[in-house]
């Protein structure tokens, strides 16, 4: 089992993406996904940018991944997927249809990004005829439904598992930051970049619901699959994503894969992630629940 840092979510400054990433090189992860997935106005970083970094990781024994845009609006963003596509370099983790198409045509080996809505066995027998060797399993899936799909999963495919991370839920074409500053889409002034780690929406009793991140809606708790490692394992799961938050990715990353490893119980692994996450933790969706929920261990005795 290997162990990803997914792409980054946020709008950081773009020495603080340097910086993040050049820490990054030094945690025990395996792959780690580079490039906007949410919004192509969030410049820089540009695709030149992440290309530098992308070489700097590789250089340090990291399996690089470029991902696409998971909404396509404008002729601009197709002419940066093409770019994606046709890198050279890197393989490409497709997060929508249109990079599917592109990658098959062009007979290069991709990933199926989460964004796809990969619910079936049928899907992935299809993405592999088109040249898939990896699928990123949506968030909202129970581990039944994994197990199924374990079952039939086309030869040669990896699968990979969100494990921990505010969810990925919707995309929109409007633009929810702007809107909550009272600004149009076209003139959002990059607000997001105010948010390193979203904007945190709250219900009219002033409870943490939803969060905010530019056109796309996260949940406002935070994955945390840690405990169910060993589960994953049973289940010939082969890569374990983290999705990057703005503090403590470091730390995280070698607790998940020191569960891996076999060098900690996920108990104890419980105890150190719930410490970090930037919101409360949740595992809800994998149990088959409500994403928002916490299944067993109790929260309260391990925030103790």
């Amino acid at each position: 089992m290997k162990l990803s840092l997914g792409p980054l979510l946020y709008f950081w400054p773009l020495e603080d993406v340097r910086a993040f990433y050049r820490e990054a090189a030094g945690w025990p992860v395996d792959t780690v996904y580079l490039g906007e997935v949410v919004c192509s106005k969030r410049r820089p970083p540009k695709l030149e940018d992440w290309l530098a970094i992308g070489e700097e990781l590789a250089d340090a024994g990291k399996e690089v991944v470029l991902s696409t845009l998971a909404l396509i609006e404008a002729e601009s963003e197709l002419i940066t997927l093409r770019k994606i596509v046709e890198n050279g370099r890197f393989s490409v983790e497709a997060n929508d249809w249109g990079a599917v198409r592109l990658c098959a045509k062009h007979d290069i080996p991709f990933t199926a990004g989460p964004h796809l809505n990969v619910y079936n066995q049928e899907t992935l027998v299809l993405l592999a005829g088109l040249g898939a060797q990896r699928w990123v399993m949506p968030v909202e899936l129970p581990r039944e439904t994994l197990a199924a799909m374990q079952a039939g999963r086309p030869e040669g495919m990896e699968t990979e598992v969100f494990a921990f991370g505010r969810m990925p839920l919707a995309f929109s074409a409007r633009c929810f930051t702007a809107r909550a500053h009272n600004l149009p889409k076209d003139d959002c002034q990059l607000r997001c970049i105010d948010y390193e780690d979203g904007l945190v929406m709250r219900s009219q009793d002033e409870q943490p619901f939803l969060t905010i991140n530019g056109i796309q809606t996260q949940s406002d708790t935070t994955a945390d699959l840690i405990a169910e490692i060993p589960d994953m394992q049973s289940l010939d799961v082969d890569v374990v994503r983290l999705s990057p938050q703005a503090h403590h990715m470091g730390h995280i990353a070698a607790v998940f894969h020191a569960v891996m490893a076999g060098e900690l119980s996920p108990e104890a692994a419980v105890q150190k992630t719930t410490r970090l996450t930037a919101g409360t933790p949740c595992n809800g969706y994998w149990h088959g629940q409500a994403g928002m929920n916490w299944t067993a261990p109790d929260l309260e005795a391990v925030k103790e």
